[in-house]
Formats: structure tokens, sequence, C-alpha cells
């Protein structure tokens, strides 16, 4: 049955590192002619709603105070100071950049979880050799973009990008080691999706500017739905079953993997520029990705 769930849990993983790769691209599309918060807000709100409204009506839902308090913590952090607050760096940084800048999530996981203690193992040789690489191959890219440093606007979407991802990296280790595991991953999900994106919405009110929304592109439209759909209540659920289930280290490495679909998906469709010190990264973090997933097998194995 243990074996069951984790092949479940890793097929779950491949969807996350899949489609949440394609999301970088679509959220840039959407923010070009929607107010980045309020376009997050609607997307995890209705993406919330349509699970908690599928719960109640199969009758799988079991609301307390308390599980939502639990949920609604990991909820703000990861989807919308994290998840929601990419969507306006977006709009100074390239989509490429973005995800390769959350793609040290792994990173800030495993130190997190050290510090606050969640961790008591020593961790393997292999999981800080294939952190190094992964954080390597960030580093190469952030060569390429070395020009941009001149422009405050590219500087100040870097530094937000990463409070993000620290934000992102802080929800994980609360909603692995803090959260109730008697409610359901499908009830887990849609309660940070619909905390996440109110929380988005009072964002918004103070930082969206409203007048956009009279030349709203049907291509933002379009990025919104697939957003809704496939990168809020399809991938994030499959992130959290994959969370409850793997070491959190390896749910984390989908990090690792969403830059460079992005990165692809930037190239051939945004004209985001593809270098040979690019596909050098590639390298180093898909190795980082091996070497972190071979290293936590190990720790289970003794």
């Amino acid at each position: 049955m243990r074996s069951n769930k984790n092949l479940l849990a890793y097929g779950a993983l491949l969807v996350v590192c899949l489609v949440w790769g394609t999301t970088y691209f679509a959220i840039r599309i959407g923010v070009e002619t929607f107010p980045p918060f309020l376009f997050a807000a609607i997307r995890q709100v209705i993406a919330g709603g349509v699970l908690l409204a599928g719960l109640a009506l199969t009758r799988n839902l079991t609301l307390t105070k308390q599980g939502i308090w639990q949920q609604a913590i990991p909820g703000v952090l990861m989807v919308a100071l994290g998840n929601g607050v990419i969507g306006w760096c977006e709009r100074y940084i390239s989509s490429g950049l973005a995800a390769l800048i959350l793609s040290l999530t792994p990173v800030f996981v495993v130190v997190i979880n050290y510090v606050l203690g969640f961790d008591k193992k020593k961790p393997h040789r292999l999981i800080i050799f294939g952190l190094s690489l992964g954080f390597l191959g960030i580093l190469l890219i952030f060569r390429d973009n070395l020009k941009d440093l001149t422009k405050p606007e590219y500087i100040t979407g870097m530094l937000i990008a990463f409070g993000a991802c620290l934000a992102w990296a802080s929800g994980s280790v609360y909603a692995k080691n803090k959260t109730s595991g008697h409610s359901s991953v499908m009830q887990n999900a849609a309660l940070q999706l619909f905390s996440g994106g109110v929380a988005l919405f009072f964002f918004s009110a103070f930082l969206d500017d409203y007048s956009e929304l009279e030349s709203i592109s049907s291509a933002s439209i379009w990025a919104l739905l697939y957003l809704i759909v496939f990168g809020s209540i399809v991938a994030y659920s499959c992130f959290v079953y994959a969370l409850k289930h793997l070491p959190i280290g390896i749910a984390s490495l989908y990090a690792y993997i969403n830059p460079f679909i992005a990165i692809m998906l930037g190239f051939f469709f945004l004209k985001e520029p593809l270098t040979a010190i690019t596909l050098l990264a590639l390298a180093a973090s898909l190795s980082g990705v091996y070497c972190i997933n071979k290293g936590y097998l190990k720790m289970t194995e003794k």
C-alpha cells in the first residue's frame, strides 16, 4: 500500500514539474494587460471555490475553525506571498528568470527545516552536493543578466521574487510539519488556494491599477482560465498530495524543473534569450535534482 502511495506521489510530482513550468509563461501573458494581484486573486479564489464546492457536493467537506486556520497560514505564505507576488515581478523580469529564482526553493526548504529543528538528521552528502549544483545553475543564469542589474525596477523585481521564494519555502515547511493530517488532501489544497486568493484581493486593493481593466486582452483571459484549471486545481492538488507523501526535499524538486520549461517557452514564444551558459545551467541543475533525490533515498534506506 505504501509503495502504491509513493508511486502516486511521484506521479503527482511529475504533473507539478510539467504544469507549473508552463505557468510562468501563462502568468507573463496574463499580467501584460491584467492588474497582477487581481489576476492572481481571481485565479486562486475560483480554483479554491470550485474544489470546495466539489467537496461539499460529494459530502467530503469537513470544515472546522482550527482546520481553516491551519490551512490559511500556508495558503497565505505559498499562494499569496509566494505564487501571487510572482505575477507582479514578471512585469519587470523575464518569466524564465522568475522561475529560476523560485528554483531556490529546495535550498530554502532544507535550510529552514534544519534551522527550525524539523529535520534533525544529518543531510546526506549527495543532498548537499545536489543543492550546490542547483545553486551553481542559478548563478550561471544570473551571469547572463548582469547588464540588466543597472535598472532599478529589474533589481526590485528580483529582490521581491527572492522574498516570494522564501515565503513559498516557509509555507511548504509549515504545511509539512504543522498542519493536521486528518483532513483530505483535496480539502487542504482548496482551503490554501481560497485563503491565498482572499489575501491577494486585499493586496490588489492597495497595489493594483484598476484602470488597466479597460484594455484586457483575450490572451490574458485564456491565460487566466488555463491557470485556474491546470495551474491551480490540478497541479496544486498534486503538489499538496506529493508534499503529504514524500520527503519535503523531494517534493520541492519541481523548482529545479520548472525554470527550464519556462525558459524554453520564453525562448520560443516570448523571444527571451537562450545562450550556451543557460544550457550549462540546465545540465548543472538537472544533475542537482538527481543527486538530491538519490541522497534522500539513501537516508530513508538507513
